[in-house]
Formats: C-alpha cells, structure tokens, sequence
C-alpha cells in the first residue's frame, strides 16, 4: 500500500497518525501545506503552500491547534487572521492543485489522505488523480469554516463530493458530512483524530505523585501548598489561543472562583508572552494565580495534567479535542463546553461537565464545583480512563485505521 499524505506536515496530530504507519513500514509520501523539519523515513517530501501557509511562521495550525505565527498572535488577531483565510485563501487552491496533480502523477499513490478539509481536503478535490481519496474532518470544519463565507461552503461540499472515504472524530460529523453531499454509499469511520491517546504517556497519577512534585524545582511542575497545608488546585486550559476558543470567558471565570477559593492555580499552555493573555491577568489582577506557559512538550503536558485537577475547555466549536482525550487519560476532569459532539464522550455530572462556553459564571461554577467533590473526581477518573482505553487508546485506534484503508482500496477492487 503506497500512501500519499496532504497535510500540515508540522501537526503532532498528523505527526502521530503517520508514525504507527511508518513504524510498520509503509511506504509514505508527504506533501505539507507548510515548510519545516519532516521525519527522514518520509519516501518522499514535497512542501505545497496553500491559502498563505507560506507566509507565516511558526508550528502551525495543527500544533494543539495553535493557529501558526508569532507570539504576537492574541484573540482578536486570531480571528482576524482566520477571516482573512477563509475569505481570500480559496484563490491560491487552482495553483495549488496544479503542483498536486504533478506529484500525484510521479508518486503514482494507492491512496491519498487530506487530514483536514480546509485547506488540504480542498486541494486534493481538485486534484487530478485515479487515485483513491480520503479525508480527514476536524471539529470545526464544518461548524466553523464550512459556514463562514460562501465560496468556503462551496469548496466543502466539493471537498466532500470527490472523497472515496471519510475520517470524523465524532458522530456529529458524519451526519453533518452526509447533509453536506457526502455519498452515503461511500465508507466512513469515527475515530479519534490524532490516531488516539499513547497511554504509556498520558496515565492517571499515583497517589504520592503530587508529593513527589512538590520537590521538583521545575516552576510548571512545583506544587505549592494552599490552607490546610494542602496541595493547592490546579486548573489546566490547555487550548490556546484560537479563533472559536473563548479564552475571555476563561479569564473572566478566574476571579470568580478566586473569590470562594483563593488557593487555585491556572496553568495555560501556549500562552507565554500573548499580548492578549498578559492584558486580561494584569487587568484582572489574578497574577498570583495564573500561570502562562511556553508550548511543553509531550511529556511535560503529561505531568502537568497529572498535576491538575480540572482541565477547562472554553470553545465554541469543536469535534473531540486530542486534549481532552488526553485530559481524561491523565484522571484530569473536564469542564468543557457544551457542545454536540463532546456529549459523545461527557455525561454531565458524571464523568465531566458541561457549560455554557459564553458564560464565566457557569464556567466558575464547573470549576468550584470540581475542585470541592473529591468523590465526583475520583468517579470520573475511573470512568475516563475505561472509556479511553476502550475507545481510544492509540494501538487500537491506529490497527482500525490500517482496516480502513485496506476496505478503502477493497471497494476498488
């Protein structure tokens, strides 16, 4: 099976998918919508820009989903950006399609896989290939992207009509792909997007790992202690900063449950040096309690949600985000938005909860009440970490997606 890869080449997210695959010796062609430095077990590296991926900096829009650039990046930049791509960024796809079709032509692929349809799925529609077609949908490529302006929507539903084979994290998804144009009578397959959770990373902590913490000299991972000579709480938003993520309502929500318990630390990964994020603690005042950090490794994400107590998510959209997986995995306790497709993975009031992600009141009360029920979380962590070694844990998820491609190149036959 010859594979052609269409994706952020950057992204840890296709970075994970395409390791299991190269691990287990297949052949792979990568052509990235975004320079960088690719894994040298690649067959092949071809770097396409599209919709102006060539001319920003950074990790990119894959990495945790951090939209790619410098730091300077904050809320309303965030969304201005995105609004820029969305309206302007279907121009480059013609040109982009061309440099495609030539190495479709010299790779000559059993199967090529866009892992995400704006823009990588777009290209590869108007492609010109024999080849079988598979992509990937994101959680908001639909309820975010899709909507945003008519030329995006028509692009989808082109996108969708060209594919052989379509890859949702959620349920959502395929309905909303069906409703899009989306052939019914071609496979589809849910999975998580990221290839599932490595659970020899992300494990729940043993019980002396706080004291254990609490003598490392690492400022992320030093645990402090509150009243009571306690560990205080730790509070995790791992999201950064995005065009559908409500980091406003997160900040806001701080001083609320400072003022019942002021002990409560918040970590924010991807955060150091955001403009935005700096503006909202020294407004606010919550300095003391709030902590902005660099982009952490694998590893360090691992510990720092085994640190924490309650992992926040304030989108507005989203499919079933690899943090919250991950989260879960870790015996951290989510307090998500509330949207469709994570009630797929959250039973209110059971193994997480759900909010209002418009509302720093309700996302206070998420967290209060979280942080005050031990026995909540400690169900939780029981029931998460089942369900993910059931339904995501990564060996599982990736021998799933080896099937699918193998009943993808079947239906040719």
């Amino acid at each position: 099976m010859l594979l052609l890869f269409v994706v952020d080449g950057r992204s840890p997210i296709a970075e994970n998918w395409m390791n299991y695959l190269l691990e287990r010796d297949y052949e792979i062609h990568l052509v990235s919508s975004y320079p960088g430095n690719f894994d040298h077990r690649f067959a092949s590296v071809s770097v396409i820009p599209v919709a102006f991926s060539n001319a920003v900096s950074g990790r990119g829009v894959g990495d945790r989903g951090i939209i790619s650039g410098p730091k300077i990046f904050g809320g309303s930049a965030v969304k201005l950006r995105t609004y820029i791509r969305q309206w302007l960024g279907p121009l480059s796809l013609k040109t982009a399609a061309a440099k495609l079709s030539e190495r479709i032509k010299e790779i000559k692929p059993d199967l090529i896989h866009a892992m995400r349809i704006p823009f990588e799925g777009m290209l590869l529609s108007l492609a010109e290939t024999k080849a079988l077609r598979l992509v990937s949908v994101w959680g908001n490529d639909f309820t975010l992207h899709a909507k945003s302006n008519p030329i995006m929507m028509k692009y989808t539903r082109q996108a969708l009509l060209k594919m052989d084979g379509l890859h949702a994290d959620c349920e959502r998804d395929i309905r909303l792909a069906y409703q899009l144009g989306y052939k019914k009578s071609n496979p589809t397959i849910v999975l998580p997007g990221g290839g599932g959770v490595q659970l020899d990373i992300f494990y729940p902590a043993e019980k002396d790992f706080i004291d254990r913490l609490s003598d490392d000299r690492q400022e992320i991972h030093t645990v402090e202690r509150g009243r009571g000579n306690k560990p205080r709480p730790r509070v995790i938003n791992p999201r950064g900063y995005r065009a559908y993520v409500r980091n406003d309502i997160f900040f806001k929500a701080i001083p609320l449950v400072l003022a019942k318990n002021p002990d409560v630390e918040f970590f924010c990964p991807n955060m150091e040096d955001v403009p935005n994020a700096v503006k909202w603690i020294n407004t606010l005042g919550i300095s003391e309690n709030v902590k902005l950090l660099p982009k952490l490794s694998r590893d360090q994400m691992a510990n720092l949600f085994r640190s924490c107590s309650v992992c926040v998510s304030p989108s507005t959209h989203d499919g079933t985000p690899n943090t919250l997986l991950e989260a879960m995995a870790s015996g951290c306790f989510p307090v998500i938005g509330d949207i469709e497709s994570i009630r797929e993975w959250i039973e209110p009031g059971v193994n997480g909860i759900l909010f209002n992600p418009t509302d720093p009141e309700e996302l206070a009360s998420g967290i209060l009440l979280a942080i005050e029920n031990d026995n909540l979380c400690e169900t939780a962590r029981i029931k998460n970490l089942k369900m993910i070694t059931e339904r995501a844990e990564y060996q599982k998820v990736m021998k799933k997606v080896e099937g699918f491609y193998r009943e993808l190149l079947g239906s040719r036959n």
